[in-house]
């Protein structure tokens, strides 16, 4: 399975990149807007962090002839770009156009079954279904991971599926059973993901009873 980090920040991105979990990164206009600088200079960066990685960038246009001409413009930042366009039917053409060219595309804002399935028809690269938003309005969004996963196998498809609005550690040990092939993780869920307090404290318990056998140096 794939962990991508969800944020724009570029020390957090560093802080994680050399580690080899990192398999890419996704931002959005949100979390952009979050940090100072450049936008476009922030994202060439973070493409340099992980140059075997895959970074999502969303479009910001609303007509569907300037999401084309901009969606082609972004995936020119780098080889390593994945465009994220939302899954709206005034893109569904834009979006079969810009795939048949050769364009990464990662299809975002993905809140059903059947949109899911529309996209995968077109050659989608990647769904992003939000989970959490799911939950928000009363939805199960692992379900919709779950049914996701299923038609996605059935049918054949090589659209991967990125779980993504993940808002803690429950909900990302239940993506990874769904069958996600990427969980895009805030940094924060990440780190916490990392860490039990059964590890801390057996750490603790062995260090303490090590100090009982009085060696000073071992082996």
């Amino acid at each position: 399975m794939k962990i991508f980090l969800d944020t724009a920040n570029i020390e957090l991105i560093q802080k994680w990149a050399h580690t080899g979990l990192i398999d890419g990164v996704t931002t959005n206009p949100t979390l952009l807007s979050k940090e100072d600088g450049n936008p476009t200079v922030a994202i060439l960066t973070i493409c340099e962090m992980l140059p075997l990685g895959v970074i999502s960038v969303e479009v910001t246009e609303k007509e569907p002839e300037a999401v084309y001409m901009q969606a082609r413009k972004i995936a020119a930042f780098s080889h390593n770009i994945a465009v994220k366009i939302p899954c709206h039917p005034h893109y569904y053409t834009v979006i079969k156009k810009l795939i048949e060219e050769g364009i990464t595309i990662n299809i975002t804002l993905v809140f059903s079954l059947t949109q899911g399935l529309m996209m995968a028809k077109l050659g989608a690269h990647y769904i992003s279904p939000f989970v959490g938003r799911l939950d928000d309005i009363g939805s199960n969004g692992i379900e919709l991971i779950h049914h996701l996963r299923h038609m996605l196998d059935w049918n054949g498809f090589e659209t991967e599926l990125l779980a993504a609005s993940i808002r803690d550690t429950t909900h990302f040990e239940k993506v990874i059973m769904a069958g996600a092939d990427i969980a895009t993780l805030p940094v924060p869920v990440f780190e916490q993901s990392l860490n039990h307090q059964l590890t801390d404290k057996g750490m603790e318990q062995f260090a303490q009873d090590w100090k009982k056998l009085n060696i000073s140096r071992f082996p």
